[in-house]
């Protein structure tokens, strides 16, 4: 009894070690396989459509994550809970009120101020700006923790081990391959844009750099899986400036993925300093500091004379200046509007089924561990067709309507409200301004109906 122990110890290690051995190839070749794969879908997966399938395959996952939720009936309580969602989606701007011109007869009502009153009610109870700057919640689950109340996993066991068993690849295979994939991805592209910078200026030059950035950028991007699905692209941008809507510092690496520009934006260290520090070796950018008021006459020269070069690549401008949740756009700042060049409007909508880039986070790093521990990163990108300021327009109001445009076309709320908003939150001396400016608009914008409404009575009356 005595070598019982003894003898069964070592026939659990001689079994270990016999598991183990025959076990080992599969598994070292297994993830010899998976980083070859995801290499390959890092560097040349847009090429190959690698990406496209594994996005392909996710929607079927979610598929069967919103039939199994429909099959599944609802607890007590929740039928309300589900009314009110299918009817929060419309958001309703304090900037441009539902409210109708008073009545026909000319003669003014009580009831012609209830549009006026219900803006307020909703504007009290539905912020459309601060919302703006917070991630939107999933009507539908998209297999993440993150984006589902706990009740809707717990009303589906099925779907309680199908969350499982994507917590485990996001987070044990997806998001190690991904850290692996961005530290080798940044020092190929801060060597590649040092390389081509000790090259002599010449068109061959902005060739090499044209394509050396756009290689590097998808290589980055595929470290985060970004799936970029680029519309219209008989519009992309040759030259001038290229503005476009703004949700997230990828946004310029995810254009670049399309076509090269030299960008302008603020000063900053850390991982984006060293992007900045890299591509200034290759090209002209422009990087500033907001806090220097004697740079923005510097800036306004540079721009100008970088946009009348037609042999330099487009430059890439988010007049936004902040980012935003990519469901409204902000006031655009004028200031790449007073140029005298064409401008290319563009469109950027992520769909925030699989990942959302918004960026909210106090840091860059977390925001990049928020997206590699994502499912993916996808976007639609448009180009709209290029515009120029009209005769004697002004630099806001053809700001106002590049903007719209690209309201438009990504689906987006707009607001008259600029980055300022977020930026100074503290100061309650902004804010006031601000509901000085917006009810003085409302009160002109009432009186105009009313003005048109005395006109139609006195010409009926005639």
């Amino acid at each position: 009894m005595t070598d019982f122990f003894p003898e069964l110890l070592k026939w659990l290690a001689d079994f270990q070690f016999i598991v183990w051995e025959t076990l080992k190839p599969v598994i070292l070749w297994g993830q010899v396989f998976a980083f070859i794969y995801f290499l390959l879908a890092a560097t040349i997966g847009g090429r190959l459509k690698l990406r496209k399938k594994y996005i392909d395959f996710l929607d079927q996952v979610f598929h069967f994550a919103s039939y199994a939720l429909s099959e599944t009936p609802l607890e007590e309580g929740e039928e309300e809970v589900a009314l009110e969602e299918e009817n929060d989606g419309v958001v309703i701007s304090s900037e441009s009120p539902s409210a109708g011109s008073v009545s026909a007869s000319g003669s003014f009502g009580f009831q012609d101020a209830i549009p006026y009153i219900t803006l307020g009610m909703r504007a009290v109870v539905q912020d459309c700006v601060l919302t703006s700057f917070t991630k939107p919640e999933l009507h539908t689950w998209n297999m993440l923790s993150r984006t589902i109340r706990r009740r809707d996993i717990r009303r589906s066991p099925s779907l309680t081990v199908f969350w499982l068993i994507g917590f485990i690849i996001r987070w044990a295979i997806l998001m190690p391959v991904r850290v692996f994939l961005f530290i080798i991805s940044l020092p190929t592209l801060v060597i590649l844009c040092i390389a081509v910078g000790l090259l002599p200026d010449s068109k061959l030059k902005k060739k090499i750099n044209a394509q050396v950035v756009m290689w590097s950028f998808d290589f980055v991007a595929g470290s985060l899986s970004v799936v970029a699905r680029f519309h219209d692209t008989e519009n992309r941008p040759t030259h001038g400036i290229a503005v476009a809507n703004h949700t997230s510092p990828i946004d310029s690496m995810v254009l670049s993925t399309d076509q090269c520009y030299d960008m302008v934006g603020q000063k900053t260290r850390g991982i984006l300093g060293v992007f900045m520090t890299a591509l200034s070796r290759s090209s002209s950018h422009i990087w500033f500091d907001r806090k220097e008021a004697k740079e923005r006459s510097k800036v306004a020269q540079m721009l100008q004379n970088h946009a009348q070069d037609t042999t330099k690549p487009p430059i890439l401008i988010f007049p936004e200046g902040i980012c935003v949740n990519n469901t409204a756009v902000l006031q655009f700042k004028k200031g790449a509007f007073e140029i005298d060049s064409v401008i290319y409007p563009i469109a950027i909508c992520f769909d925030r089924r699989y990942g959302d880039a918004f960026w909210q986070e106090d840091h860059f790093g977390g925001h990049i561990f928020n997206m590699m521990t994502s499912w993916a990163i996808v976007c639609d990108i448009w180009y709209l067709p290029p515009m120029r300021r009209a005769e004697n327009e002004s630099a806001a109001t053809f700001a106002n309507r590049v903007r719209a445009l690209i309201a438009h076309r990504g689906g987006f709320v707009e607001l008259a409200w600029d980055g300022s908003i977020k930026l100074a939150q503290g100061s309650s001396d902004v804010w006031q301004e601000k509901q000085q400016q917006l009810k003085k608009r409302q009160q002109i914008q009432y009186a105009r109906n009313l003005s048109l409404s005395d006109d139609e009575s006195i010409s009926k009356a005639a």
